[in-house]
């Protein structure tokens, strides 16, 4: 069987990976050239690891029988026709998403980005920042979606004393199912947490902005095409917004003329939210598990499917 891989793999991490594979398995690494070798290889391959572009299903269509996805969000995919199965990544990001944005938000109730810009200018205001400072624990808090990195941050948040709902149309894990009823409950609500896959272009639209309470926080770890990025900056430019946790962007990276990189009440976690020391090892040990269950005739627990984009 052929095996092609599309991640940024070093040497050591190659290495590895192949010396677990079954003798059966052949492994193609891609470097990144467009050259004829890499092109017959990918159309050669029974197993895939990694994202490549989806513009390469246009060219070539191998008949795969499994692949492994290195994220947990796959959208960009919706229109791949496949008859193997598909796995994503499942809960591997959940907690490092979860934490990111949920430490984004405390560092901005309790003061930090002002506390290091004073840092920064040898400034002493300790006085003046204390009377500005919130508790995340006296807040009440929808997640959008209901996924796994939803249900680790409404853990985390709890733990904190947060009064927390998740918002999704059929998962059973959320308390808020209807659009109109999420509507109707953001004027009541100071934080809100996207975890929204692609497939839901300016989701949080100027409408939903303005329905969202005054002095309230908005944070987004999802997808960065969910968020209307022109609205948002206009709500928090004029106040009605107290400020923005934001680990992802309409456009990455972000562009130097945008004004979230100067707004004081924006927190920019550059699209870290997902990361982790040997965040590589643990992708290829999740391929490799997912792959034993696959040629053992088990069920992958992570299996999607391409056409649904979540």
């Amino acid at each position: 069987m052929n095996l092609f891989i599309f991640a940024d793999l070093d040497l050591n991490q190659q290495t590895y990976l192949s010396s677990q594979l079954p003798a059966t398995i052949t492994p193609y690494f891609y470097s990144g050239d467009s050259s004829k070798e890499s092109e017959d290889a990918f159309a050669a391959a029974d197993l895939l690891f990694g994202n490549p572009p989806s513009s390469w299903f246009q060219i070539s269509s191998p008949a795969l029988l499994f692949w492994q996805l290195e994220s947990a969000g796959f959208d960009q995919y919706q229109q791949v026709e496949l008859t193997g199965q598909v796995a994503n990544m499942g809960d591997y990001f959940a907690q490092p998403c979860a934490e990111t944005v949920v430490a984004g938000v405390l560092a901005f109730y309790r003061g930090l980005p002002s506390l290091l810009r004073l840092q920064g200018e040898k400034t002493w205001q300790g006085k003046e920042v204390r009377a500005r400072l919130e508790l995340l624990g006296h807040k009440t808090a929808i997640i959008l979606g209901a996924g796994t990195i939803a249900q680790a941050i409404k853990r985390i948040l709890e733990g904190f004393g947060t009064s927390v709902k998740l918002s999704a149309k059929t998962n059973p894990a959320a308390q808020i199912l209807s659009y109109d009823d999420l509507l109707a409950q953001l004027p009541k609500t100071d934080l809100v947490i996207n975890t929204l896959p692609g497939n839901l272009d300016n989701y949080v639209s100027e409408a939903f902005l303005q329905k969202m309470k005054q002095g309230s926080v908005y944070a987004n770890v999802g997808r960065g095409n969910t968020t209307d990025e022109a609205a948002l900056i206009k709500a928090l430019k004029e106040g009605h917004l107290a400020g923005a946790v934001l680990d992802v962007t309409e456009q990455e990276p972000l562009p130097a003329q945008s004004p979230l990189w100067e707004l004081d009440n924006v927190v920019l976690t550059q699209h870290t939210g997902g990361g982790q020391a040997l965040e590589v090892e643990g992708k290829i040990d999740r391929f490799l598990k997912n792959l034993q269950l696959f040629l053992a005739g088990q069920e992958v627990p992570d299996k999607v499917t391409l056409s649904r984009g979540y």
